[in-house]
């Protein structure tokens, strides 16, 4: 038993120990306010896109988080209702809503996926791997306004997840184009279902992410120094050559080489085209993600590229075939905005031009003596446009990549991984080159082995007699048109 004493003595003990505690804490100071200099370097951070250090550290700049929220509606603006448009108007009209479906699924799904996993293993570090992200942001955990400083200083972090989550509802949408008329709606969700998981989000942290593996221009550990400003590798050359494959495994349409197949709507089409030239300024220029000089470029470089091709591209028509046709203007345009995607942010206007020049040759060939020649049934040319043009993209930018464009390509990752010396030795193919071989293998190999599985489990085509009287009444119980 304690006596009083011992009693006693002990909660003067406690008190006098909690007395120390309490003057302790007030001696602690309070942190500083920043300084006039502090608060006037973080403003001009502001302007120029760089660290606004503590005085205003997880604030997000207006400016720029505003130029981002509108780059975000105008890359679902290409999907939504531009693409649907542009392969609406190519299909037979038997078809045009089951490809109006298809992107509306997709769409609804990717979010899902994205908001669930996706923006996560895409752009989480967690995992200290540079194949996939983290689970940090599993279902959008602690997304907040604040700026996620690994991505950007000034533009919210949830902003930034919607902006990304738009290029990965276009990417899975694109393979529509190869495959259109002649695959189950089903088929198709259920593919996408997994592609996303096996080649897009790996894919996209490889490129994007922190510590990717070809993230050439901010990892300053990449094993490949590559650079992708806007997804060539990511995006096109991804849905591309996934959609070549799958071509293949399903086959032509019933009735292909024997039957007129010609576009439905060329105005639809034509229309599609429009919209999606518009958003590709959010696609191109909003990949800066900031409202600043380099985004400045790439809006200007988006621009002469796709119009170049486009005129290349009819002008090509007009001497081998005797006419410039509506589809091939769209086509030219479509490519010359696919072949800048990667380099929009890293070449001049020249490099543009060029590029343009470039965008429509070589996709022309591929879409008439190419897929002529092998005779696959590439529906809507995506593998010709996107696949093709996508590779040529990535490697072309490698060739015309300048640091007096973007002084990223010289900053202090880019010095530790050695792409600032690629880059002024001309050496940048090459890593574009490993970038696109690894993007290649995991694209067909990850396609074949879902697409084969899937034809196993579900069936990947409809009944002959379905795929002949149109999917839209079979598969959505609607017509495009009443009469």
């Amino acid at each position: 038993m304690h006596t009083p004493q011992r009693f006693i003595r002990k909660c003067l003990l406690a008190c006098l120990a909690g007395l120390l505690c309490l003057t302790a804490v007030a001696q602690t100071p309070a942190p500083a306010a920043p300084t006039t200099d502090e608060r006037l370097a973080a403003l001009e951070a502001y302007i120029n896109n760089g660290d606004p250090g503590k005085a205003l550290t997880g604030v997000p700049g207006p400016g720029h988080n505003g130029w981002m929220m509108v780059c975000a509606a105008l890359v679902l603006f290409m999907t939504l209702p531009g693409l649907a448009l542009f392969y609406g108007g190519l299909v037979r009209r038997k078809n045009v809503l089951s490809v109006l479906a298809q992107c509306l699924g997709i769409t609804g799904l990717v979010t899902i996926l994205w908001w669930a996993f996706g923006y996560s293993l895409v752009f989480g570090t967690s995992f200290g791997s540079a194949f996939f992200g983290g689970s940090e942001f599993f279902f959008l955990k602690d997304v907040t306004s604040a700026p996620n400083t690994n991505y950007a200083y000034w533009v919210s972090q949830n902003v930034f997840s919607m902006y990304q989550l738009m290029f990965a509802i276009i990417t899975p949408a694109l393979i529509v184009g190869a495959i259109a008329e002649r695959m189950k709606f089903t088929a198709i969700l259920s593919f996408v279902l997994v592609w996303m998981f096996v080649v897009y989000f790996p894919l996209a942290h490889m490129v994007w992410g922190a510590n990717g593996l070809m993230n050439g221009v901010w990892n300053a550990d990449a094993r490949i120094p590559a650079i992708d400003f806007a997804g060539g590798t990511v995006v096109h050359m991804s849905s591309g050559w996934s959609a070549l494959l799958l071509c293949l495994i399903l086959g032509p349409r019933v009735g292909f080489g024997k039957e007129k197949m010609a576009p439905h709507n060329m105005v639809l089409c034509m229309v599609g085209t429009g919209m999606l030239w518009v958003g590709w300024y959010g696609f191109n220029a909003g990949s800066a993600v900031a409202a600043d000089g380099v985004a400045a470029n790439a809006f200007m470089t988006t621009t002469l590229a796709a119009a170049v091709a486009a005129f290349v591209w009819g002008a090509i028509e007009k001497i081998f075939r005797g006419h410039a046709s509506i589809l091939g203007f769209c086509s030219g345009a479509v490519a010359g905005l696919v072949v800048i995607t990667p380099a929009a942010g890293f070449v001049n206007s020249t490099g543009a031009v060029i590029i343009g020049v470039l965008a429509a040759v070589v996709p022309y060939l591929a879409c008439t003596k190419l897929k002529a020649k092998f005779g696959y049934d590439d529906a809507l040319d995506t593998f010709g446009v996107h696949a093709i043009g996508g590779t040529l993209g990535a490697l072309v930018t490698g060739l015309l990549a300048t640091a007096s464009v973007n002084g990223n390509l010289a900053g202090a990752p880019a010095t530790k991984n050695g792409l600032a010396k690629l880059v002024t030795d001309g050496g940048l193919w090459l890593a574009q080159l490993k970038a696109i071989g690894l993007t290649l293998v995991l694209s067909i190999v990850a396609t074949v082995i879902i697409a084969y599985t899937l034809k196993a489990i579900i069936g990947l085509r409809p009944a002959e007699e379905v795929e002949r009287q149109g999917l839209d009444t079979n598969e959505h119980g609607e017509e495009g048109y009443a009469s």
